[in-house]
Formats: structure tokens, C-alpha cells, sequence
């Protein structure tokens, strides 16, 4: 018990985060508390190359303001975990013929079962216990069941020195250290889950060609009616070509709460060389989850020729990156609790490395935040500086592909420029968006 205690006493302070950098440090890495994150993608038969969506979805940048808390699980096929007739939501014989007639009506566009996916998704964390493998990796669990806190120490960044601090300190005062074990960093773990959806172009395409010119017919003078016809033929050549990409994800959360953690610090922690069987099999039995925050959609629309010919396992990778990249940006400004915090690269002019692949838009609105640390306690604390917003016309496109359509005749952009006052600004400082 006493050597939970101590390990529990330095979980306690892993919110730590370094000095703001000086001046000086403009350009150089900021390391911060940031949230932990997993991805899992939602396999599906409605790709155009199953292999390729995913060695590029799997090729992606992972979210950079996120730490990488990747597992073995990174996709999974919805029809192994179908749901059961009891497991499935009542709906009326009109409401599935319904759902069936839009699907088809629309070529797979509109997905009957979506309303099934949050619950195939329930079913698939609690049965692969998903949920235990994320906290196996916080704690680096071993075959014979024992962990470690290298990882939590190294997310929360602090020193030898406060470490031994903490650790010649504990005490018989466990318990109040063991019920605030871990919040600031371990419940701060999501997993998004997306389904993304590829559809041709060109059959949409002859649909919206075939609408214009119909209504094309009813234009009575003969010269406009061809010029119709061939803005018709042109917007049809433009378009045909490609996919558009439907993109779903969902996001999850780990609970962990202080009943939790006592659990899991009192009853199932150990360390090498104090292997206990007992505490292996609680750990092993017991069914942590994820608790569900919420949802977003992307679509985005990618095309054989722009500046160069492209290959359709190029269109593909290109078309996955941007949605990815798309549905993220929505969830982050669309749930508080998603939201990242992004260093300040300069303060004058204020500027950050955040962009269009961000969501960026000109006016959003940002706080700028300080760390202040607790000298004894080790927790973290933000407090907001001042206000700063998204300068016009000065949002850098970090897109994927984006320097296939930029203008070579117009100054390349490396980060985004805010509007504010840069008194007491310094490199280093954290910006998170308001809504």
C-alpha cells in the first residue's frame, strides 16, 4: 500500500508544464498538457480500394496538439459487432421502408443504419474492452500484470527534482492524494471513431447535367439555349471526375473519476517484483469505458485534374486526408472539452502555426493563456492574457494538397497572423479558440 501511495502522490502531480519560453525561443518546440488521443477507423465496403483508404488513412499526420495514444486496435469492421433484433432501437415498418427508399434514391448517400452506428460502436468497446487497453498503456502494463508511471511522468513534464520532493513527502495522507490521482491528465483521453463513405462523381454529376439541361429546353431563344447546353456539357466535365468523400466520427471519452482511480490505485496497481495474481485478474474483470461526447460530419470533394494528372489511389489518399482533417477541426471548435491549446509562434506580429486544416476562418476569436504552476502542489493552472482574432486574409492553408492550387504569384504563408494588442505576449504562450 505504501508504494501506491508513492506512486500516487507523483500521479498527482503530472500537470505540470514547462516556463513559458522567452523571446529568445520564438520557433522552438513548447511542450504543454495536452489530451491524449486514439483513432480507429470504421471499416466499410463502400470503399473504392479497401487498402488503399486505409494505408492512407493510417498514413495521415496524426493531430499534432494531441498526444499519440495509438493501441493495436485501429479499425474495426461495423458487421462483426451487428446488433442483435433486442439490442436494436424499435422502429416502425414505414420508418425502415423509409430509410431504405432514401438510401437508394440517393446511391448509398443517405445511410439507413446510421442511427445503429453509436450503438455498434457501445458494443464493440465493451466487448474488445477497449477502454482497459488505453489505460494499459497510460501505466505501461506488462504480460504478468504489473505497470509503471514512466508514461503519465512523462506526459505531466516534470523535473527529478520535484519528484523527490513528492515522494520524500508522502505520507499516511494518502487517501486525498489518491482520490485527485490522475485528473488533469488521464481523463483527458478520447478515441474518435470515423466512417467515411466514397462516392463517384460522375453519376451525380450526369444527374445535376441532365437537370440543367432539361430546364435549359424551356429557354426560348435558340443562341442561349446552346450556351445552356454547353455550360451544362462543361460543368458536367468539370465535376465528373473523382470522389466526393462522406465522413462521419464520433467521439469518446475515458471516464475516469476518483471512485475510478481508487479502484484502480487500491485494488488492481502493481509494480514489478510485487505481482500479485488477484489484483491481475481484478484489472483483467473489471470494465472500464468510454462515455460518448459527440458527432460530426465532412464531405469533401476531390477531382482527377487540377495542376497535374492524378491517379486514382492519389485522389483517394488526398480525398481521406482532407476529411479527416475537416471533421477534427469541426469537433474541436463544436465540443470545449475537445478543444486544443496551440503555443504562440511570435507575439510581434502575433502568430501562431495553426491554419485552414484548423478550420481557421477570418474573425474567430481566440484567448491567449498563461501557465501558472503550484510550487506544491505541481498543478496547473490558465489564466487568460488577453483576446486575439484571426487576422483577414492572413490564414495560412496547411491543407492537404493545398501547394497543388496555390498561387505562385502571391507570398507563400507559414502560419496564421492574429489581431491584438502584443503588449506582454511572449513565444510560448498558449492560444485556444472561444466560441
Amino acid at each position: 500500500m505504501k508504494k501506491i501511495l508513492l506512486v500516487s502522490a507523483v500521479v498527482f502531480t503530472i500537470g505540470i508544464t514547462v516556463n513559458a519560453q522567452t523571446a529568445a525561443d520564438a520557433g522552438k518546440e513548447t511542450k504543454y498538457r495536452r489530451s491524449s488521443l486514439h483513432l480507429i477507423l470504421l471499416e466499410s465496403d463502400n470503399f473504392p480500394s479497401k487498402e488503399i483508404v486505409t494505408k492512407a488513412y493510417n498514413a495521415n499526420p496524426f493531430p499534432d496538439k494531441y498526444n499519440n495514444h495509438t493501441i493495436a486496435d485501429k479499425s474495426f469492421d461495423p458487421k462483426k459487432y451487428a446488433l442483435t433484433a433486442a439490442e436494436k432501437p424499435a422502429k416502425s415498418a414505414a420508418e425502415n421502408a423509409l430509410g431504405s427508399a432514401a438510401q437508394d434514391a440517393t446511391g448509398g448517400l443517405i445511410d439507413k443504419d446510421a442511427a445503429d452506428m453509436p450503438l455498434i460502436i457501445n458494443k464493440y468497446i465493451k466487448q474488445s474492452k477497449l477502454a482497459n487497453k488505453l489505460i494499459a498503456k497510460w501505466f505501461n502494463r506488462q504480460a504478468d500484470g504489473s505497470f509503471d508511471y514512466n508514461l503519465v511522468a512523462e506526459r505531466g513534464i516534470f523535473d527529478a527534482s520535484f519528484i523527490d520532493k513528492k515522494k520524500a513527502g508522502a505520507s499516511n495522507n494518502g487517501n486525498s492524494i489518491l482520490m485527485s490521482a490522475g485528473i488533469e491528465l488521464i481523463p483527458n483521453t478520447f478515441v474518435v471513431f470515423t466512417k467515411m463513405n466514397y462516392f463517384p462523381n460522375e453519376p451525380i454529376a450526369a444527374i445535376l447535367r441532365d437537370a440543367a439541361k432539361l430546364k435549359a429546353q424551356d429557354i426560348k431563344m435558340e443562341m442561349l439555349r446552346q450556351k445552356a447546353m454547353q455550360a451544362a456539357d462543361a460543368a458536367y466535365d468539370k465535376a465528373k471526375e473523382g470522389y466526393s468523400v462522406w465522413t462521419k466520427s464520433y467521439l469518446y471519452q475515458l471516464k475516469w473519476n476518483d471512485t475510478i482511480s481508487n479502484e484502480f490505485y487500491n485494488n488492481q496497481y502493481m509494480e514489478k517484483g510485487t505481482v500479485d495474481a488477484k489484483k491481475k485478474a481484478a484489472f483483467d474483470n473489471y470494465n472500464y469505458t468510454l462515455v460518448p461526447i459527440g458527432e460530426d460530419n465532412a464531405v469533401s470533394l476531390v477531382t482527377f485534374s487540377l495542376k497535374e494528372n492524378r491517379t486514382e489511389q492519389q485522389i483517394i489518399e488526398l480525398a481521406t486526408k482532407r476529411n479527416v482533417d475537416k471533421v477534427f477541426a469541426k469537433l474541436q471548435k463544436k465540443y470545449e472539452v475537445f478543444k486544443t491549446k496551440t503555443p504562440l509562434f511570435t507575439a510581434d506580429p502575433i502568430t501562431a502555426k495553426i491554419g485552414m486544416k484548423e478550420g481557421l476562418e477570418d474573425g474567430d476569436k481566440y484567448e491567449v493563456l498563461e501557465n501558472n504552476i503550484d510550487p506544491e502542489t505541481g498543478k496547473s493552472e490558465y489564466k487568460q492574457v488577453t483576446t486575439i482574432k484571426v487576422k483577414k486574409g492572413m490564414i495560412w492553408d496547411n491543407t492537404a494538397g493545398a501547394e497543388l492550387t496555390a498561387d505562385p504569384s502571391k507570398p507563400a504563408i507559414d502560419r496564421t497572423t492574429f489581431d491584438g494588442k502584443s503588449k506582454n505576449l511572449y513565444p510560448g504562450l498558449l492560444i485556444r479558440q472561444i466560441n
